[in-house]
């Protein structure tokens, strides 16, 4: 994923604006990342991600995941209807 591609689409908040409240803010618990554009209280997909952002931020990356395949996975999330990923 590039900087700028959404990670929260509920909320529609970019990786970099996570990352950057992360660095900033350093929050002592995962779930103070919800204070960043309310990040992670919609559907729940983005809350792995964004507890990876606030254990590390200087060295969070998804390279490996573009985001088209980030959307597609989001779409089967929703779909299944789960249980809310939850911090």
């Amino acid at each position: 994923m590039l900087p700028d591609d959404e990670l929260c689409y509920c909320y529609h908040v970019s990786l970099r604006k996570l990352v950057n409240f992360s660095r900033r803010t350093r929050p002592g618990r995962s779930s103070q990342m919800s204070e960043c554009l309310g990040a992670g209280t919609g559907c729940g997909w983005c809350v792995p991600f964004l507890i990876r952002i606030a254990e590390d931020p200087e060295r969070f990356a998804c390279d490996d995941m573009t985001a088209d395949r980030y959307s597609e996975a989001r779409k089967a999330y929703i779909t299944t209807k789960k249980p809310r990923n939850e911090f």
